[in-house]
């Protein structure tokens, strides 16, 4: 038999032991990648666990850590006591009843009248009367009849010199037909009985009077009686 068709040429057999090789390294390669997936899940396992750790909180330690005085509350200041209070009554301090006094010596020569209408006989008319005329000798002192501040003074074109004093209670006292020479001015205090001026005959609408004072009252600016101002007490 011949040698060269029984056995096996040279290049076939590198050929075959080419290709068992190759086998084998396919087979080494496939069996390292099988193993890859679980290697690689056994490293990420790690990481993971490192990763969560990482992102926790972790507290220091108690001793470590600086005590904060708790506030402590402000102290409370002591309230006063609320009294209990009542109203204040209002004391009704009752005035000084006013004391008056006849401004002049002297009988009334006219009477208060206007309610009604009176005869004068200088200007022989009829016409109201708003005070009392009371005679007196020229240059006798008037007198204020009340306690009081004079208001005004002045010339009257129809009763002549005036002194115009107010006093307590509302009421108001005019005293006309004086003589020029005044004793007070506007503002004055005046008391009772005080003299104001004098007795004269310079009212033109009482002329046939003579010497006299013109007396009138008034009260809250409402003529009253002067009579009846005299009395009060």
């Amino acid at each position: 038999m011949n040698n060269k068709k029984q056995g096996f040429s040279p290049k076939l057999a590198a050929l075959i032991l080419a290709l068992a090789v190759v086998a084998s390294g396919v087979t080494i390669l496939l069996s390292r990648r099988e193993s890859e997936p679980v290697q690689e899940a056994a490293v990420q396992a790690p990481i993971v666990e490192n990763l969560a750790e990482s992102t926790q909180c972790t507290l220091p330690p108690e001793s470590s850590v600086p005590s904060v005085p708790a506030p402590t509350a402000a102290p409370r200041i002591a309230e006063a006591p609320v009294m209990a209070t009542t109203p204040a009554v209002s004391q009704t301090v009752e005035s000084e009843k006013l004391q008056t006094v006849v401004p002049v010596k002297g009988n009334a020569i006219s009477a208060y009248a206007m309610d009604c209408l009176s005869y004068n006989e200088t200007t022989r008319d009829w016409r109201v009367h708003n005070g009392i005329d009371l005679a007196a000798e020229a240059g006798a002192p008037v007198a204020a009849a009340a306690d009081g501040t004079v208001y005004t003074t002045y010339e009257d074109d129809a009763l002549g010199y005036t002194v115009v004093i107010r006093h307590t209670g509302g009421y108001t006292t005019r005293y006309s037909s004086l003589q020029e020479e005044l004793c007070v001015s506007p503002g004055d205090t005046v008391t009772m009985g005080q003299t104001i001026g004098y007795a004269g005959d310079t009212a033109l609408v009482e002329t046939v009077m003579g010497a006299h004072v013109h007396f009138s009252v008034s009260c809250q600016d409402a003529p009253m009686d002067p009579a009846e101002f005299l009395k009060l007490e």
